[in-house]
């Protein structure tokens, strides 16, 4: 069933106190400063470490008046955001960031396209690695193509190797603004034992609009007595849960025994997709916890005096259309990550572990255990009332998730049953039972009759993918805000 947040709020949580003394009103915040205002207020109410930021102390202004003379002291926006996170990746190196994925917008529509999957793309989805340990030359690898995009047209596929764009080799420095234009040529070369060799080839591409349908892939594979699903699903957006939804129908009506679930390029969406989905995988445990969201304490508050149950996220048997669940009734899953895999489809591994077999092959995935909402500038942070004054909006940090069992802590990343990175220079064909990491699902399921393929290869760092080069990256979010936590 489709989770809502409707509340009968008390008056005791109508009259929220806002930093603990005179209450503040909106229309005593000039026009100027009105977006670091809907910033401060939003951060200082929602955010998951709010009581670990200094600044966002309820207690930190006494009226309005001294609100308005701190956020004087930002011009941007976006700087204000970064100096109230906590400990953000922008300012600390690995190991050291906590929000590694708060994000602000100044144009909500933007945001709300990559949520749902909807970019402007040319349909090479790529990843980027460091040529070599000195950590400054960087090259591309493509890992598949948009279906009618404009890459799609062209001679380019995946495997594909970039070293340059528009001539120019990418380096730390240049490569985000070079692979940020509307058009480009990709300098393409060849891997050479380990070596990026140019070949004198290129491939012109040009961005448009695109929907990305992230049922990429979803085939039956029959090895023996074994009926093996397989799917390739590479974004949680509950706009396409039909088609997720039919492609286990499909899986289904003929009578799978086993499931491959190929997450490795999915970089995570929506919570209650990801629920969805878990529950298509099983089917026997519908109204049974999930996961469960552990918020700041205020929320947490707000939901033990008006609704605790939601807080669970439980099995369902509908997807958001109210269409039946076409379960499979599974034990045992096999999902395959890399070091791409995050939020939701880790949701996905970790919320499934206290109830079936889960084994994980693949790479070590990112480790993002916390939850985002989308904040807007209205009295209630909801898509409701807006302010008419800017579009800003942001994406931010207000949850951990935890599954049945209380475990949620894997910031370092899941780790996997079988360790195999995709090898750059036998990167195989999605969907083909020779592909290297399809290859060990398969030999784990029929047992040793059949090898693996798996070839060692040279490993490289990886800097980024083509969905992080954006503001928003590995997003877990839910789609709506619990209503009535507002100040007065």
């Amino acid at each position: 069933m489709k989770k809502t947040f409707q509340f009968a709020c008390s008056l005791l949580l109508l009259a929220f106190i806002f930093m603990g003394c005179d209450d503040q009103h909106d229309n005593d915040v000039p026009n100027e400063i009105a977006v670091n205002n809907f910033v401060w207020k939003g951060l200082n109410l929602y955010y998951l470490w709010q009581a670990d930021v200094p600044t966002l102390s309820d207690y930190r202004f006494e009226n309005q008046s001294q609100l308005n003379a701190y956020l004087y002291n930002y011009a941007s926006p976006a700087n204000l955001f970064q100096d109230l996170l906590n400990k953000p990746s922008s300012k600390f190196p690995a190991g050291e960031a906590i929000d590694r994925f708060s994000v602000i917008f100044a144009d909500y529509t933007q945001l709300e396209g990559i949520l749902s999957g909807t970019t402007k793309n040319n349909g090479a989805d790529f990843a980027l690695y460091y040529k070599d340990e000195t950590r400054t030359s960087i090259f591309g690898v493509v890992r598949y193509i948009l279906p009618n995009s404009d890459a799609a047209t062209k001679p380019i596929g995946r495997g594909d190797i970039f070293y340059a764009i528009d001539g120019q080799t990418l380096n730390v420095d240049n490569y985000a603004s070079l692979l940020n234009r509307d058009t480009y040529t990709m300098n393409l070369a060849d891997y050479d034992g380990g070596n990026i060799t140019p070949n004198g080839n290129s491939v012109s591409l040009t961005r448009s609009i695109l929907s990305e349908n992230p049922v990429h892939i979803h085939t039956v594979i029959n090895e023996g007595v074994h009926k093996i699903g397989y799917l390739m699903y590479n974004g949680f957006y509950p706009s396409y849960e039909p088609e997720l939804n039919n492609a286990f129908g499909e899986f289904k009506s003929q009578s799978i025994t086993e499931l491959v679930l190929d997450l490795r390029y999915n970089g995570g969406g929506s919570v209650e997709t990801a629920t969805h989905l878990a529950s298509m995988i099983t089917g026997q445990f519908t109204g049974q916890v999930f996961a469960k969201e552990q918020w700041n304490a205020k929320v947490e508050d707000f939901y033990a005096a008006n609704n605790p149950a939601n807080l669970y996220n439980l099995f369902s048997s509908t997807i958001n259309s109210n269409a039946a669940i076409n379960s499979l009734g599974l034990n045992k899953v096999y999902i395959l990550t890399s070091a791409a895999t995050a939020s939701a489809s880790e949701l996905v591994i970790n919320g499934l572990e206290p109830y079936i077999n889960v084994v994980q092959i693949g790479d070590v995935t990112v480790g993002k255990n916390v939850g985002s909402v989308t904040l807007y500038d209205s009295p209630t942070f909801a898509k409701k009332d807006l302010s008419t004054k800017h579009r800003y909006a942001m994406q931010l940090l207000v949850l951990k998730i935890v599954n049945k069992v209380g475990f949620g802590d894997y910031v370092n990343g899941l780790q996997p049953d079988d360790l195999l990175k995709e090898n750059l220079g036998n990167m195989g064909v999605l969907g083909d039972t020779t592909e290297p990491l399809l290859s060990m699902a398969i030999t784990r399921i029929i047992g040793g009759g059949r090898p693996a393929n798996r070839v060692p290869g040279k490993t490289f760092k990886t800097v980024k993918d083509d969905r992080s080069l954006s503001q928003l990256k590995n997003e877990m979010y839910l789609e709506t805000i619990p209503e009535g936590l507002v100040f007065e």
